[in-house]
């Protein structure tokens, strides 16, 4: 972990902290429930519209918001105890259970394979996941699109200590993108999406026939152990919003827009390359999550095996 890292983990571990003692100050007797989200999708939905703090207070708690950047940290927040709940791609949390944290899948927003892609800008000689071999690829380390890399390399009968991977985080991964610093790029929406929108990046392959890019929800053991109403709620209100996000792509672009810093019409790319539908876990899922982790274990990308079921919440089983 990286000492930029580490001293942005402790500011966002302080920010929830003091947030949250704030909070129980002000409202006596109220509990809260520390949520922590990323710029896009269902969760940020669910802020903005701000029907949860309702439902909330009939259960006596208060929502505490705290954005982060990626998946990665938010599930490091999580661990720490920093925030109750969150949301992230499918290649996270397997990093963050081999490494102990204490999360508890909760929930899944179906497959949406083309909401995460390989980018290689529009005039580049690589025509084809082989032509990576030995080239220098941007990524987020421990993401959902790091899965989507070993995968389609796999496919293309090249082995991941073939190229060579450049860790970075979305904006400094397009930045190298647009210098010509890497050679492709692998990004999830909206950064996709924008990144074809303003550069014409040309996508090498998605994950249509290689990985199903699911979403999770969490919540901490501790958290959903003794308040397991509470994770009832707002998973209720997320399928509310998800199922008004589903027919109604236009508005919720409009209202995502302004808070991404993209134009509508891109939001809207990426939004009608999401899926909808969130629901509880269920085998296939579970399976498919396994197979992320053992392939990671495989490729020394986590130090031990874990069991995914260990760590699935499945209510009424």
């Amino acid at each position: 972990m990286t000492r930029l890292f580490r001293r942005w983990i402790a500011y966002a571990v302080l920010s929830v902290s003091m947030v949250a003692a704030t909070v129980g100050a002000s409202y006596g007797e109220d509990k809260v429930v520390r949520i922590g989200y990323q710029k896009y999708g269902k969760l940020v939905l669910l802020k903005s519209k701000g029907t949860l703090e309702e439902k909330l207070k009939a259960v006596g708690y208060k929502a505490v918001w705290t954005e982060f950047p990626s998946g990665p940290p938010l599930l490091e927040a999580l661990n720490v105890g920093a925030i109750d709940f969150g949301n992230t791609g499918e290649a996270p949390p397997v990093f963050a259970q081999a490494a102990g944290a204490p999360i508890q899948y909760v929930a899944y927003e179906p497959a949406a394979p083309k909401g995460e892609a390989i980018l290689v800008q529009k005039d580049s000689p690589i025509k084809s996941v082989a032509d990576l071999k030995g080239k220098k690829v941007a990524l987020n380390k421990g993401s959902n699109v790091h899965y989507l890399l070993v995968k389609a390399l796999e496919k293309a009968g090249v082995k991941y200590s073939e190229i060579e991977p450049a860790f970075l985080a979305p904006a400094d991964a397009r930045a190298a993108f647009e210098r010509g610093a890497v050679d492709a790029w692998v990004i999830w929406d909206p950064f996709q999406s924008a990144a074809e929108a303003a550069t014409g990046a040309r996508i090498l392959a998605d994950g249509t026939g290689i990985v199903a890019n699911y979403q999770f929800y969490f919540s901490s053991k501790k958290f959903l152990q003794s308040d397991p109403k509470v994770v009832d709620v707002v998973l209720a209100q997320l399928s509310e919003v998800d199922d008004w996000a589903k027919h109604d792509i236009h508005a919720v672009a409009e209202q995502l827009a302004p808070t991404i810093g993209l134009s509508v019409p891109v939001v809207e790319v990426a939004l009608k390359r999401q899926s909808y539908g969130i629901k509880p876990l269920n085998d296939t899922v579970i399976a498919d999550q396994q197979q992320i982790a053992d392939t990671f274990f495989a490729l020394g990308l986590i130090p031990k095996q874990i069991k995914i079921s260990d760590v699935a919440w499945r209510p009424g089983t």
